[in-house]
C-alpha cells in the first residue's frame, strides 16, 4: 500500500563539517595534522516519516512466514504455566549485549540481577535487562522520552554522565580514534540529532501501510543510523525494535529474542545496516525476518526445556500445594539464583518462611547452595541455568 504523498526510501547524503582537534597538536605527526585540517563528512539524513518502504517480492514471502511464526510463538508463550516472558526478556537482553561483545553466562547474569558478587560484564548485561523492563513499563509507543528513559536505565550505573542524554559531540564508527576522517560511518552532527529523532518518532507512529516486521526493522535501522548517544546505541536500538513489535500487536505476551537470531552472524547484521544507509532496505529486513525465525525456533526449544524442568520438579517436591516452596519453584525460572532476602521479598513472606521454602527445595535438589559471596549465602537452580546457557550457545551458532 502506498502512502499518500510518499516518496521512495532515500539514501543518506553527506555534509562537510569543520573538525577541531581535541588533542594537543604536538602529539601528532605532520601527516596527521594535515589530515585533521581538512573538513570531514557527516551523514545528512533525509526525513523518512513519509517515505515509501518497498521491499522485494521474494522477501515479502519470508516476512509473511516470520510474522506467522512470531504470532504463533507469542500465543504459545501465553499458554504456558511458567514465567516464560521473564525468561525470554532476559535471553533477549543477554543476546543484544553479546552483539556488543558483552558476554555473561546465566549464573553471572542472575548474580548481577540479585545484586551480589557480580562481574562487570554481567552488571552491564543486567542493566540491559532493566532497560528492557523499563521499556515494557513505559508502554508500546516509540517516543523521545521513552528512548531517553531506556538509555538512562541502561547506562546509569556504568556511564552516569551520558546516561539518558543525547550526544553533544560528533561520533563515528571505525578508523582512527583521533578524528572522524576516513571513518567507516559518521552519523549526523549532534546539532541534527533532535530533528532526526522527531522524524523517527513520526515514522514509528505509522500503521496501515507498513507490515509490522518490516516497520520494526526499518525503525531500528534508522535509529542506528541516527546514533543519538555516545554509547549504548545498539542495545537501545534493539529495545526500540521490540517496542515497535509490541506497538503493532505482533507480540503481546512475550519478548521474542530477535537479538539471539541476529547473533548468529553479527557481521552480516552490520553489513545490512550499512546497505540500509544507501537506500537498500532488503538486507536489514531479511536479517530481522531470519532472526525472528531463528529466535522462535530457539525459544520453543528453551520453553520445552523449561516445561520439562518444571515437570521434573513437580514430581520431586512433596509439600502442600499452597506452600511458599511451590510458589518459589516458578519464580526460579525468572531468577535462578536467589538468597533469603530475595525470596522473602518476591513471595511477600517472613525471613523464616523464605528459608523454609529454600530448605524444602534444597532437600530435593531443586536448589543447590552456591559459594558465599561477600558474606551472602545464595542458592542456584542449576537445571535452569544450564537450559539458559544452552539457549545462548544455540543462538551463537551459525545456522
Amino acid at each position: 500500500m502506498e502512502r499518500k504523498g510518499s516518496s521512495a526510501w532515500p539514501a543518506i547524503e553527506y555534509e562537510e563539517r569543520e573538525w577541531t582537534a581535541a588533542r594537543n597538536d604536538a602529539l601528532l605527526d605532520v601527516w596527521q595534522r594535515h589530515r585533521l585540517s581538512r573538513p570531514y563528512h557527516a551523514a545528512l539524513l533525509p526525513p523518512v516519516a513519509n517515505s515509501r518502504a518497498d521491499i522485494s517480492r521474494d522477501l515479502l514471502a519470508l516476512v509473511d512466514e516470520a510474522t506467522s511464526e512470531v504470532a504463533r510463538f507469542d500465543t504459545r508463550i501465553a499458554e504456558l504455566p511458567v514465567t516464560m516472558p521473564a525468561v525470554l526478556l532476559r535471553t533477549e537482553s543477554a543476546s543484544s549485549s553479546q552483539i556488543e561483545h558483552l558476554t555473561a553466562n546465566a549464573r553471572n547474569l542472575a548474580m548481577a540481577s540479585l545484586g551480589v558478587g557480580a562481574k562487570q560484564n554481567a552488571e552491564l548485561v543486567a542493566a540491559n535487562v532493566r532497560a528492557m523492563s523499563e521499556a515494557l513499563r513505559l508502554g508500546d509507543e516509540v517516543t523521545v522520552p521513552q528512548i531517553l528513559a531506556v538509555h538512562r536505565t541502561l547506562l546509569t550505573g556504568s556511564e552516569p554522565d551520558v546516561a539518558g542524554r543525547l550526544r553533544d559531540e560528533q561520533v563515528w564508527i571505525g578508523s582512527s580514534p583521533i578524528s572522524p576522517h576516513d571513518a567507516d560511518f559518521v552519523p549526523p552532527h549532534h546539532e541534527r540529532v533532535e530533528a532526526a529523532l522527531d522524524d523517527l518518532v513520526r515514522f514509528a507512529a505509522r500503521r496501515r501501510d507498513l507490515v509490522p516486521l518490516v516497520h520494526a526493522a526499518l525503525v531500528h535501522a534508522q535509529f542506528e543510523t541516527i546514533h543519538p548517544f555516545t554509547d549504548g546505541n545498539g542495545r537501545t536500538g534493539r529495545v526500540v525494535l521490540q517496542t515497535v513489535l509490541r506497538s503493532r500487536g505482533l507480540t503481546r505476551h512475550a519478548t521474542v529474542p530477535v537479538s539471539a537470531g541476529l547473533l548468529r552472524d553479527p557481521d552480516r547484521y552490520f553489513r545490512a545496516l550499512t546497505a540500509y544507509r544507501t537506500g537498500d532496505l532488503d538486507p536489514i529486513v531479511r536479517q530481522v525476518a531470519d532472526a525472528a525465525l531463528a529466535a522462535t525456533a530457539n525459544g520453543r526449544e528453551l520453553s520445552q526445556d523449561v516445561l520439562d524442568i518444571r515437570e521434573a520438579w513437580r514430581s520431586q517436591l512433596a509439600v502442600r500445594s499452597d506452600s511458599a516452596a511451590w510458589r518459589l519453584v516458578d519464580e526460579l525460572f525468572a531468577q535462578p539464583v536467589v538468597n533469603a532476602g530475595y525470596v522473602a521479598s518476591v513471595l511477600d513472606v517472613s525471613d523464616r518462611s523464605a528459608r523454609n521454602a529454600i530448605d524444602a527445595l534444597e532437600k530435593v535438589g531443586i536448589l543447590t547452595p552456591a559459594r558465599s559471596v561477600r558474606r551472602h549465602q545464595v542458592w542456584q537452580a542449576s537445571s535452569v541455568l544450564t537450559a539458559m546457557d544452552a539457549f545462548a550457545q544455540r543462538a551463537g551458532r551459525r545456522g
